[in-house]
């Protein structure tokens, strides 16, 4: 029984195949992605722009652009799509750009990412650190200040990531 549907299912592929190349959703459509600078939105937007290329789609090179300006621009029609939702994190800006009225949401790439500072659990047991004011005191900041500036210094981050 395995092998019939293994194989019915082979067959039906390849005589359907002509068919639905000739009838790709995406034809004589063109899609603009928009993400951020961080590197791994760009694997994320690649991943979906290749599969719409694979339905037909002409995908242009994604704009990189700060969270704000990418759903405000893909709820006024000047880009068409991002990869990239963090939710909780986005929801304030989701729901500003219009939300559920103008966004259809689906999916998900990655779930139970953290969000927000993260350090190493030996250094956190070790000196008692449970949150991030703590980074004050000038005896932690010292573990984490790098350029001698007497500051916890933290990577990663900028301006309109939403934290």
């Amino acid at each position: 029984m395995r092998h019939s549907v293994i194989f019915a299912t082979a067959f039906a592929t390849f005589v359907s195949t002509g068919t639905f190349a000739a009838e790709l959703p995406g034809k004589g459509i063109t899609v603009q992605p928009v993400q951020s600078t961080i590197s791994e939105e760009s694997f994320q937007t690649g991943l979906v722009s290749r599969a719409l290329e694979k339905l037909g789609y002409t995908v242009n090179k994604p704009s990189e652009v700060d969270y704000n300006v990418g759903y405000t621009s893909i709820a006024s029609g000047d880009a068409t799509f991002t990869a990239v939702n963090w939710q909780p994190l986005h929801d304030d800006m989701y729901a500003a750009a219009g939300g559920d009225k103008k966004f259809y949401r689906e999916g998900t790439f990655v779930s139970g990412a953290a969000q927000g500072y993260l350090i190493d659990k030996k250094t956190a047991d070790q000196y008692h650190i449970t949150n991030i004011e703590q980074l004050k005191d000038p005896k932690i900041a010292k573990l984490f200040d790098t350029n001698g500036d007497g500051k916890a210094d933290m990577d990663g981050l900028f301006p309109g990531l939403g934290l």
